[in-house]
């Protein structure tokens, strides 16, 4: 369950990744389509960090990474890098399942990583406030 495209061979088209999302497909691309309209991110395909993480759509802006986006069998996995202030704002937003995603995340420098898998509406509206907690902003119609 939630295994990921791991064919470093093949760089899967957007529509492969959205497909291999199965039910959470919507909720992919309407994750990707945020990113790009609210953030103004550049996406392009990668295999950024080797054979376990497998192919992702990552966000980037100015040329800086914004988040990695991997689609998994029946999910997807939000995977950004937030500094402690911004954690802490993304934890007054958060439910219980984001908050258990800042206090577990893996630790880097001021902050660290988070792996946010999505597998409902639920699990989106945590990955958005996440992202907006990245960009310095209120979660979606908080605006």
């Amino acid at each position: 369950m939630y295994e990921r495209m791991l064919d470093k061979q093949h760089c899967p088209s957007p529509e492969e990744m959205r497909a291999f999302c199965g039910e959470n497909a919507r909720r992919f691309d309407e994750i990707n389509a945020l990113l790009q309209n609210e953030f103004q991110t550049e996406t392009t395909p990668a295999f950024p960090y080797g054979n376990h993480y497998g192919w992702c759509v990552a966000h980037r802006r100015k040329g800086r990474l914004c988040c990695n986006v991997f689609p998994e069998d029946g999910a997807f996995t939000v995977m950004l890098r937030l500094s402690d202030a911004q954690c802490r704002a993304a934890y007054v937003g958060a439910g219980p399942f984001g908050r258990a995603l800042i206090d577990g995340k893996y630790p880097c420098g001021d902050g660290g990583w988070i792996h946010c898998r999505v597998t409902g509406e639920d699990t989106l509206a945590e990955a958005w406030n996440l992202i907006c907690a990245r960009f310095g902003k209120g979660p979606k119609g908080a605006n």
